[in-house]
């Protein structure tokens, strides 16, 4: 494709700028959600309002000293975001290299996520088992076997840690992929049929362990099959167009549609204590069986992933459009190359 056909450079920085804030933005959004929910810390329209600056209303409460200090640093940070995705996409940069390291973000909340539910759920199970078959009074004493009984305590102390660590895991090992989770699926599901069956035995955890991994499976793999090509897509026309058609097309559908419903799912899902997402993660909320997993909460939170994972993959989907708008190099060389750079 000819340089003439490619796209002029402002708009080129312009969508790279728009599409990176974006995700970091989201990024530190996630972030300020908990300082600010769960730190006791202002936020930023509490500290603007506190400031009297933009119209924003003043939080309830005194605002001041640490609290109003660390909210300026939120503020702060939001600024430092949009800067650097400034200074950032100024800079000559490939929009394949970009798109890949997007990608590569996008992959590592999946497996951060992935050992995570893997992790909990496994050790969840185990804790019902115990409590349901009467045995942990005497393997932890009474103290401790009150406390598994109480969904804060178990979130704080079990959940959260087995969560770091599985984000550690994840950081570091990249083999992990979303069929995985079909496996996870597929074994409690069999544990369920050879303890009904062989065993007559049936608790109330078994089905929970399925539904929580079924549902990390369904919400986490949405950006993989983004990637792949695997949402169904009602063509008619599109497989007729020349790629150039084709990626216009898949950068405004990214634009127009898949980014602002990520966004949408973060900010409905967590503008507020009463949120859809907040309010069941910051009362770690369990189902109504006394004796089942207490991950209901976790759940609500795989909103939070898909909708990250999805905004790094549709700015990943947005950039890679471009750069075939731009008539840069399609070939498995530059792509190598590209991400070798990233």
């Amino acid at each position: 494709m000819s340089q003439q056909k490619g796209l002029h450079p402002l708009m080129v920085s312009a969508c790279r700028f728009g599409g990176l804030s974006s995700v970091f933005l989201a990024l530190l959004f996630i972030l300020n959600n908990f300082l600010t929910y769960v730190g006791g810390l202002p936020g930023i329209y509490g500290t603007l309002g506190a400031a009297g600056l933009f119209g924003f209303s003043a939080p309830k409460g005194d605002v001041s000293g640490f609290a109003l200090t660390m909210g300026w640093v939120q503020v702060l940070m939001a600024l430092g975001v949009v800067v650097g995705a400034a200074v950032y996409t100024r800079s000559k940069g490939s929009l394949l290299a970009d798109a890949m390291r997007m990608d590569k973000l996008a992959s590592l909340i999946i497996r951060a996520a992935f050992w995570g539910v893997l992790f909990v759920g496994v050790a969840d199970a185990i804790i019902s088992f115990i409590r349901v078959e009467d045995l942990h009074t005497a393997m932890f004493g009474k103290d401790i076997a009150t406390k598994l009984g109480l969904s804060s305590w178990r979130g704080m102390y079990i959940h959260i840690p087995l969560l770091i660590l599985g984000a550690f895991i994840g950081f570091r090992d990249k083999s992990v992929s979303v069929v995985w989770l079909i496996l996870l699926v597929v074994i409690a599901e069999m544990l369920i049929v050879l303890a009904r069956f062989i065993f007559a035995y049936e608790q109330t955890f078994m089905g929970d362990l399925v539904r929580f991994w079924y549902a990390a499976l369904f919400l986490f793999a949405s950006a993989h099959t983004l990637k792949e090509e695997g949402h169904v897509r009602v063509d008619v026309i599109f497989a007729s167009f020349q790629d150039r058609t084709k990626a216009w097309v898949n950068a405004t559908g990214s634009v127009a549609f898949g980014m602002p419903l990520c966004w949408l799912v973060l900010v409905l899902g967590m503008s507020g204590k009463a949120s859809l997402i907040n309010s069941p993660m910051l009362n770690f909320e369990t189902s109504m069986s006394g004796f089942g997993m207490y991950v209901k909460y976790l759940m609500a939170a795989f909103l939070v992933v898909f909708a990250m994972s999805m905004l790094a993959q549709f700015t990943s989907y947005f950039l890679n459009a471009l750069a075939i708008m731009n008539g840069d190099a399609r070939n498995d060389d530059a792509e190598t190359g590209a991400e070798q750079k990233a």
